[in-house]
């Protein structure tokens, strides 16, 4: 048996470390302030339930996103993985316009919403039984496995229909801001950009008291809470179930949180948000009005 010298030992105990982990995350080396990572939570229209097309499965080259595995791959719709109809969602083409707006960075997404959480589930210890899971607890599991590899940006949260009736609406607006300032806390980040959606708004289907009241506090939590954003669901449509968006509305909301995000000020960069918006116009990235 050959004895290597200690130091080629540890060289190569080394490099065949890195190697294995570059192997199974699938990403090409990147430094950590390069890998912006994005949290997707909420409920099925953040999930997605679009039809996927063609246009769906072609991957961009610096756009990744986490599997169920925990594994990275490149992100092609579906994203996420809470029910058999996951379909196209909001996220890839989130990701999409933020990689070409800014070249120099990789773009991780974090599916971590289930379809039909009420916004209790997404507490310590929350369970959700319609998918027999734990979606808060499930979803700090799966961010703090890539918290090393990567730097967390912002969280994309599209949620509420479950919240919209007599017993929960009213303390809906308590429990959104204390999920943020959860969120917040777990990931040692007081000023974490936090990005809410507007529920479908759809004629087939009209808007009781309990939606409005729900509606009223994504709509008023810029206003109440710092750095955060609300994206309006104007024009956009149904899937045929009165729902759901349809998969190019979904791809329209993707483009309206990546301008939101860009729009959003954050104390710890004055100058990326607007370079970045900058970047999109010149691009013709964003959002379509």
């Amino acid at each position: 048996m050959i004895k290597l010298p200690c130091q080629i030992l540890i060289l190569f105990t080394a490099i065949s470390a890195v190697s294995t982990v570059s192997g199974q995350d699938n990403l090409p080396p990147v430094k950590k302030e390069d890998l912006h990572l994005f949290l997707l939570a909420g409920q099925s229209n953040m999930a997605g339930r679009g039809t996927v097309e063609s246009q769906d499965q072609k991957a961009h080259p610096r756009v990744y996103v986490l599997t169920k595995e925990k594994t990275w791959k490149p992100a092609v719709d579906p994203l996420h993985f809470d029910k058999s109809v996951a379909g196209v969602g909001l996220g890839k083409t989130f990701g999409e316009i933020l990689a070409e707006a800014n070249p120099d960075v990789i773009i991780g997404l974090i599916p971590c919403a289930v379809g039909g959480s009420p916004i209790e589930s997404w507490k310590p210890g929350g369970y959700h039984s319609q998918t027999k899971s734990h979606p808060y607890d499930d979803c700090l599991d799966r961010v703090s496995s890539v918290l090393e590899q990567g730097t967390l940006k912002a969280i994309l949260w599209h949620q509420g229909e479950s919240d919209s009736n007599s017993l929960r609406s009213p303390v809906y607006r308590q429990s959104l801001h204390e999920l943020i300032e959860r969120f917040r806390n777990k990931f040692e980040s007081a000023d974490l950009p936090f990005i809410v959606g507007q529920m479908g708004q759809f004629a087939e289907r009209p808007w009781d008291e309990h939606r409005e009241l729900v509606d009223q506090v994504h709509q008023s939590l810029p206003a109440e809470v710092e750095n955060t954003a609300f994206v309006s669901s104007d024009e956009l449509n149904h899937r045929g179930d009165k729902v759901h968006f349809d998969s190019a509305s979904y791809r329209e909301l993707g483009r309206r949180y990546a301008a939101a995000y860009t729009e959003l000020y954050s104390p710890k960069s004055k100058t990326e948000p607007r370079r970045l918006l900058r970047r999109m116009r010149s691009l013709k990235l964003g959002p379509k009005r």
